[in-house]
């Protein structure tokens, strides 16, 4: 059984309105796609890394992989036409090279906080049910709207779930399901956990954590920074 980390990267962050695409901007003199690749590179249970990549930064990210000595890279696939598209190029990608019951663990390339227990706990569950959906509980009280504008109710908390990555399937399965997604017309799904949804299967919950954020904007790139600067006070159990 092999355990492989497929990191999308082939977005062009059109919401972080900077010049190079968001998962290439370096952090303290680091790119946030490093951070990512260094998640799975230093995680005893993942056996390979292959990463989605963006048209034209393919080399650049070889480079980075050698010099950050990302070993475990060993595919670089073209991204899509949407996330969709992306993970369904990386999915066919590795399918025609692994074991149907092997696990491929989707995760976002612009997630770099994610921690080793998260991607521990991803591949426990998924092991145990076929697959794993990242997930934290939803703190804040939730409204339901029609317009955008004024409420038309609320909806318990308690019954929701926010999704992260990464997501945890074994490769026949999802390969599977991508062409039958493609069958019915379903192309532009907004994550693999939806896909699912969509095609009428379950998904079961890991772990998720506050901290594993997605950088979309500028603001969120200020508390990845904060975060890699916070050390957590000594008299927090």
């Amino acid at each position: 059984m092999s355990n492989i980390a497929l990191i999308i990267a082939g977005g062009s962050g059109n919401r972080m309105h900077q010049d190079i695409p968001k998962q290439f901007l370096t952090v303290n003199e680091k790119p946030v796609i490093v951070y990512t690749l260094e998640a799975f590179q230093n995680h005893p249970e993942i056996d390979a890394i292959a990463v989605v990549c963006i048209s034209g930064w393919e080399q650049v990210l070889q480079a980075y992989a050698k010099q950050f000595n990302i070993t475990k890279l060993q595919h670089v696939i073209p991204g899509g036409e949407n996330g969709q598209g992306s993970i369904r190029n990386g999915v066919y990608a590795l399918e025609k090279l692994y074991d149907p019951q092997d696990l491929v663990l989707i995760h976002d390339a612009i997630r770099p906080m994610v921690s080793a227990e998260i991607i521990s706990d991803n591949i426990r569950v998924a092991l145990q049910e076929g697959n794993a959906i990242t997930v934290i509980p939803c703190a804040e009280a939730m409204m339901q709207t029609e317009d955008g504008h004024v409420s038309v109710g609320s909806y318990p908390r308690d019954r929701l779930k926010r999704t992260q990555t990464p997501q945890a399937f074994r490769i026949g399965e999802l390969a599977e399901l991508h062409r039958q997604a493609l069958e019915a017309g379903i192309t532009n799904s907004v994550a693999s956990c939806t896909l699912m949804i969509e095609m009428g299967k379950q998904v079961y919950f890991s772990q998720g954590s506050e901290k594993n954020i997605k950088l979309t904007t500028v603001e969120d790139l200020d508390i990845f920074k904060a975060l890699l600067a916070a050390k957590r006070a000594d008299w927090l159990k």
